[in-house]
């Protein structure tokens, strides 16, 4: 492991939002009627055909969302991330919601930004890097209670990954009745 970060491959930050909405935007917008020419279609056929793309059944697109989520956990899974320590040399977490979760960080850039948010920009942060896996399958069973990690937390890009199955082992997801 390094202290100071610099081999750290910086992953691709990609806003899912965003996507999600970008995907329900058409692309082009239709041209409206010209005024000299009036429109000649039939009423019958003014409704815009829907082709099967165009009307994703809910079903599809939660298993779209799940795929997509898939390969985010399995690119934090991959990689290595910053995490702090606090002041008693353990892992910085913070207590949301009846959930610790461990923070960490992508890079950096993003560390310096939750430091400046706290005011503590002008202190020495210590950290070490981990593998996202490490973090989920050893980390995270250690803590008691329910806990997950928090990555960029306070960021814009910033995304969770709970204490459920298929994210942390089955012993501590909640939602298989593990850590309470």
């Amino acid at each position: 492991m390094t202290e100071n970060g610099a081999d750290i491959p910086k992953p691709q930050r990609v806003s899912r939002l965003a996507e999600l909405v970008a995907a329900s935007v058409p692309a082009t917008q239709p041209e409206p009627p010209s005024e000299s020419e009036p429109e000649t279609v039939p009423v019958a056929s003014q409704a815009p055909e829907q082709t099967a793309s165009d009307a994703e059944p809910a079903d599809d697109q939660l298993a779209v969302a799940r795929r997509e989520f898939a390969a985010l956990l399995g690119e934090f899974r991959r990689t290595a991330v910053l995490v702090p320590f606090d002041a008693y040399g353990s892992l910085w977490t913070a207590d949301q919601g009846g959930v610790r979760w461990i923070c960490a960080f992508s890079d950096e850039e993003a560390l310096a930004d939750f430091a400046r948010a706290r005011g503590e920009a002008e202190r020495e942060w210590a950290y070490r890097t981990v593998l996202g896996a490490r973090l989920l399958d050893v980390m995270v069973p250690m803590l008691p209670g329910p806990a997950g990690v928090a990555l960029d937390a306070g960021s814009d890009g910033g995304m969770l990954f709970p204490p459920v199955a298929g994210i942390v082992p089955d012993a501590v997801a909640v939602d298989l009745g593990g850590t309470v």
